[in-house]
């Protein structure tokens, strides 16, 4: 059941959030909230003592912090901050932290690049009739959940959640 839920839990809401923040350019906080709360729920399952638990939380304070900043300098939106938290403490502070926020930050530009390309071609896009979310053309911001979650995927694998599935899998 533990191995279960850390297969599920992570990609699906990485998945949920990133389909709605595309189509609305928001991401709900149950989100978030559903992440944290089942980190601290299946963590002690997969094996992590309370320092290593202490560590994830470490971890997602640490970006919670940047984010915060971000934010406040009006960079980073509200949501993106409390996914990018909330994904954080699935990581821990150690290499695969580090491997999320690159493959995050690469995902990012290549969206950003992607979305400012589509929004100089909005007429195009509208007189051709491609089906593109009405936000994405519109919207000043940048969906940057899709960024996120691309990030999580790519580097989900290497996180010590995963690894410790596939010890008790082997």
């Amino acid at each position: 059941m533990i191995i279960a839920c850390i297969l599920v839990i992570f990609p699906l809401c990485l998945t949920l959030a990133a389909f709605t923040d595309l189509l609305t350019m928001t991401i709900p906080n149950r989100v978030s909230v559903i992440l944290i709360g089942a980190f601290i729920v299946v963590a002690p399952f997969a094996g992590l003592d309370i320092g290593q638990i202490g560590l994830h939380v470490l971890a997602a304070i640490a970006v919670f912090a940047v984010c915060f900043c971000l934010f406040a300098l009006n960079v980073m939106g509200g949501g993106d901050a409390k996914l990018l938290t909330a994904s954080a403490i699935w990581f821990g502070l150690n290499v695969s932290l580090v491997a999320f926020l690159v493959y995050v930050s690469i995902f990012g530009g290549i969206l950003t690049l992607a979305v400012l390309f589509l929004r100089k071609q909005e007429n195009t896009i509208l007189a051709s009739g491609i089906p593109v979310p009405a936000l994405l053309l519109t919207a000043k911001k940048i969906p940057y959940g899709v960024a996120i979650a691309l990030g999580g995927f790519a580097a989900y694998p290497s996180s010590p959640l995963m690894q410790a599935a596939f010890a008790q899998l082997s």
